[in-house]
């Protein structure tokens, strides 16, 4: 269960011509779903594994992702047999919009209860909107990879209200200030180029409604989401991401996991997915047997738990090492 995906993609060359991502692309469909009365408000999602399970693993992008920059994960995990989602915004331009729309969504998806991989602004909407729904949980879990609690560590609040002004080049030249610029290993500069590629497709008011998200004054807090399982995911290289900003989440959350990668940049789904996933699923190994399990019970033997088990305890013997 626990074995490793394999080698990473950027061998063969540049992602989005690579085999798996074709294979990904021709054998996951792209669905477009709007929930809101305004139809230009179209949610952009791909759904991988079992339909039976009510409690999926959910995956929401950075500013500058599309729905496939998971594309990875969603091979991986719906193989060994979690049903996965990995979703792409509409435009909303505050945050109890998105929260609003998010839930309708749910609704719409008939999914009571939900695991949430954030990734960046992914991750503070994922928090945001279980605070939003803390009287009435809809979150199960949270994973935040490379993800913040508090919008002021960008120290752009007050240009946050006039993103929509912009034009999408000035846009994306804010966004690309923080890729990483020095020297990167190859599967690194794979993911970067993919995220590039996947921020080129993206619209002006796509990108200034994100960013606006990103930057607009708000924080987390965090008394209306302390009983939620956390697992804080986040890599030790350069990332967009202040040790400040990390040692806040890690103060946040006292009892979460932490899933420590050695290197792997702002993109480590793409250029560390190996890595990445096996920390998912040692997220989701908590709710196996429980009716908020992400995975088919047929695909969770006895034998697969024991190993899973192990490599838990391995890997916590290896984070306190």
């Amino acid at each position: 269960m626990f074995s490793l995906p394999r080698a990473p993609l950027s061998i063969m060359g540049e992602i989005k011509v690579s085999p798996d991502y074709n294979w990904f692309r021709s054998t996951v469909p792209l669905k477009k779903i709007i929930v809101d009365d305004d139809d230009s408000k179209v949610w952009s999602l791909y759904d991988a594994g079992p339909r039976s399970i009510r409690c999926p693993l959910i995956f929401l992008p950075p500013v500058s992702g599309t729905a496939d920059v998971f594309f990875q994960q969603i091979l991986a995990l719906s193989g060994w047999g979690y049903r996965v989602i990995a979703l792409q915004y509409p435009v909303y331009w505050d945050i109890f919009e998105f929260c609003d729309g998010f839930r309708k969504l749910l609704d719409h998806l008939q999914l009571d209860k939900v695991h949430l991989f954030g990734a960046s602004l992914g991750g503070f909407l994922a928090q945001k909107f279980a605070e939003y729904t803390h009287k009435s949980p809809r979150v199960q879990s949270l994973i935040l990879c490379n993800s913040f609690s508090d919008t002021s560590i960008f120290n752009q609040t007050w240009t946050a209200n006039s993103f929509w002004l912009m034009p999408a080049f000035m846009l994306k030249k804010i966004v690309l200030g923080n890729f990483a610029s020095g020297p990167v290993d190859p599967e690194m500069a794979d993911g970067i180029d993919f995220m590039v590629d996947r921020l080129e497709s993206l619209g002006q008011s796509e990108l200034a409604s994100r960013l606006t998200l990103n930057c607009q004054n708000s924080y987390v807090e965090p008394h209306k989401i302390r009983d939620i399982p956390v697992t804080i995911m986040d890599v030790f290289d350069q990332s967009a991401l202040s040790t400040e900003a990390k040692e806040e989440m890690y103060k946040l959350y006292p009892n979460a996991r932490r899933a420590h990668l050695k290197t792997g940049g702002n993109f480590p789904y793409l250029c560390r997915s190996a890595e990445v996933n096996l920390y998912v699923q040692i997220h989701l190994l908590q709710f196996h047997g429980t009716r908020y399990a992400a995975i088919d019970p047929s695909m969770v033997s006895a034998e697969e738990l024991e190993v899973q088990k192990a490599n838990l305890q391995a890997s916590s013997d290896q984070e306190q090492a």
